[in-house]
């Protein structure tokens, strides 16, 4: 999985960067010219919207979406486990939910040819289809976690659980933050 967040945050980087130097040289060039390349506004929306399927998923790989755990710690590991495996299948009803409505979206925008009400008038197909990938990957990868929180409850495998699918602890962020560190350096000291 570490791969895949590589690959997703290196595309994630590009989508930005490029937006970023888009925004720049359209400042300058408004500035100096007084001349607008006009759309840019719409290029953000979609690379906001790619990004944030992407940022779905790592999201989810790295299991760093929001839980409030102050009420779970104090419950029974075999009770955390059923909230962490419940956690897990809601995620995934979640990402098919999102597929499901994004599939229609774009279905839609085939059937009418919509094109976006704007200057450039792009057919929304282009943005959309990147986007719907996106979404569709988070929507595979969060059937597959439900589905393996699903294969660790009905084995009563509360252990692997509560450690493949619980909130991370300060412990585990700090642990992957040092091997991180020492990961860096080694690419440092080694040419």
């Amino acid at each position: 999985m570490n791969g895949l967040i590589r690959i997703f945050s290196i595309i994630f980087g590009v989508i930005f960067f490029s937006l970023s130097f888009v925004v720049s040289l359209e400042t300058l060039i408004r500035k100096l010219f007084n001349i607008s390349l006009g759309g840019i506004d719409e290029l953000s929306g979609y690379a906001v919207a790619v990004a944030a399927g992407l940022a779905f998923s790592v999201t989810l790989i790295q299991r760093a979406h929001i839980r409030i755990d102050i009420v779970t710690a104090r419950l029974s590991k075999q009770k955390q486990a059923f909230l962490n495996w419940l956690a897990s299948v809601s995620m995934a009803v979640l990402g098919v939910f999102c597929i499901w409505l994004a599939y229609g979206v774009l279905g839609d925008t085939v059937a009418y040819g919509s094109r976006a009400p704007t200057v450039w008038a792009t057919p929304l197909v282009y943005p959309q289809a990147p986007w719907f990938l996106a979404l569709l990957i988070f929507c595979l990868l969060s059937v597959y976690f439900a589905v393996q929180a699903t294969r660790l409850l009905l084995r009563r495998d509360t252990e692997a659980l509560n450690r493949d699918f619980g909130p991370r602890g300060a412990k585990e962020e700090l642990r992957e933050e040092l091997e991180d560190i020492r990961h860096r350096d080694e690419e440092v000291v080694t040419p």
